[in-house]
């Protein structure tokens, strides 16, 4: 779900007007409908802080995909010639990409390490400034089983 969508409704939640969203984030009024209607996105860092202004998860705001993606990474399984991981024994392992899981080790001691390896495609992929890319997989990666309840 875009942003657009959950963000009135996460901020009519909280009781909060779109003028005390906009003062606690220092942007005008205006700049808060903009998002709501879709005019606008905010950029990933201001959508943190957005998140943290109505006390939610910021993957609460996020547009993530609603498709399987590596539990370590988050690249969608649908991008083109995407490798499963595989066990030690050679089978498969749906939960991973063979980028980062592959013969039964990962390949990435860190969040740090993977997403200094994966932000510079995420960024050409996408379109988006290398900052935005390392600021996304900051917010996605402790979201994925892997990762889950670890910190950097």
């Amino acid at each position: 779900m875009a942003i657009k969508d959950v963000l009135a409704q996460v901020r009519k939640e909280k009781g909060v007007t779109q003028e005390q969203l906009a003062r606690r984030v220092y942007v005008t009024r205006q700049a808060v409908s903009r998002w709501e209607t879709g005019e606008t996105t905010p950029s990933i860092d201001m959508t943190k802080l957005i998140a943290a202004a109505l006390d939610v998860p910021v993957v609460r705001l996020l547009d993530l995909p609603q498709e399987p993606s590596c539990q370590c990474c988050g690249t969608p399984f649908s991008v083109p010639n995407m490798p499963a991981g595989t066990n030690a024994d050679g089978t498969e392992n749906p939960a991973y990409c063979k980028w980062c899981y592959d013969e039964g080790a990962f390949a990435y001691a860190t969040m740090d390490d993977v997403i200094e390896t994966s932000a510079p495609y995420l960024a050409q992929a996408t379109g988006v400034s290398l900052d935005e890319a390392v600021s996304f997989m900051g917010v996605l990666l402790p979201t994925l089983d892997h990762w889950k309840g670890e910190s950097d």
